[in-house]
């Protein structure tokens, strides 16, 4: 893969099922997510304090890149928010203590990691909701593709990471099950090699590898037809660590 310039990250642009997913760019866009990002973070799951100003924000967004999922009415209903490696990442500080001893977090060009990943909550319908995750989750392939990046750093609730790995995404974890206050939700540090992904994927569900490689509306919709596989006892009983908050139930998303 190309090297990507350091600091600098290409934006991207879709249309998806009545959805567009772009790179967020200036003011208005990036009050939106902070808006979106503060329902979920602060007032649903609590993981942060409110803000009076309903604003959930933090030092990672000064130098992070987000992107959001739009519906016909320019509303945002997803957003997540990725950081190059010329940056540092929460798993270096926050999450550092939760993962595996022998485990060293790459930080070349061809890494990145995803935080604050989240669908809006007013979307209670749960087959629409599940679509718009999966599309959000496209627009985090489309935009690690873009990035010439292959491996993917996120701290997600465990159930979030079976979840995506029955969506065919090769995660491996990389910290034991860790069961964070105030909600005790058992979260996992994993990493998703997309090169793994490539090889598996367009071998065993080519109309979901077409469709996620697809931005010109030339595929439609394909639900990802792979099952979770992992054990539920595979990372084993769920340790203690007193950092930042990770997960809670009720809601699937990355830190």
């Amino acid at each position: 893969m190309q090297a990507l310039e350091m600091g600098v990250d290409r934006a991207i642009a879709f249309n998806e099922e009545g959805f567009l997913v772009r790179t967020l760019e200036g003011k208005a866009d990036m009050i939106q997510a902070y808006k979106l990002r503060h329902r979920v973070f602060a007032e649903q799951l609590q993981w942060v304090p409110k803000n009076q100003h309903g604003l959930e924000f933090d030092a990672y967004d000064a130098f992070a890149t987000s992107v959001g999922l739009f519906d016909v009415s320019g509303m945002l209903r997803g957003v997540f928010r990725m950081v190059n490696s010329s940056f540092p990442f929460m798993l270096e500080d926050e999450f550092r203590t939760c993962l595996l001893p022998t485990c060293e977090v790459r930080k070349s060009p061809e890494a990145a990691e995803i935080t604050r990943l989240a669908v809006d909550p007013m979307l209670t319908d749960k087959g629409l909701s599940n679509r718009v995750m999966q599309i959000l989750f496209k627009g985090v392939y489309q935009w690690s593709m873009h990035n010439d990046v292959r491996y993917l750093y996120m701290v997600v609730e465990k159930r979030f990471l079976r979840a995506l790995r029955g969506m065919g995404f090769t995660c491996e974890a990389i910290s034991p099950a860790v069961s964070l206050p105030p909600a005790q939700a058992v979260s996992i540090a994993a990493v998703l090699d997309w090169e793994q992904f490539h090889h598996n994927c367009s071998q065993q569900q080519p109309s979901f590898y077409r469709w996620m490689n697809a931005i010109d509306g030339s595929q439609s919709f394909a639900r990802s037809g792979f099952a979770a596989k992992d054990s539920k006892e595979e990372y084993g009983k769920p340790h203690s660590c007193h950092q930042r908050q990770v997960e809670a139930p009720g809601a699937l998303v990355a830190a």
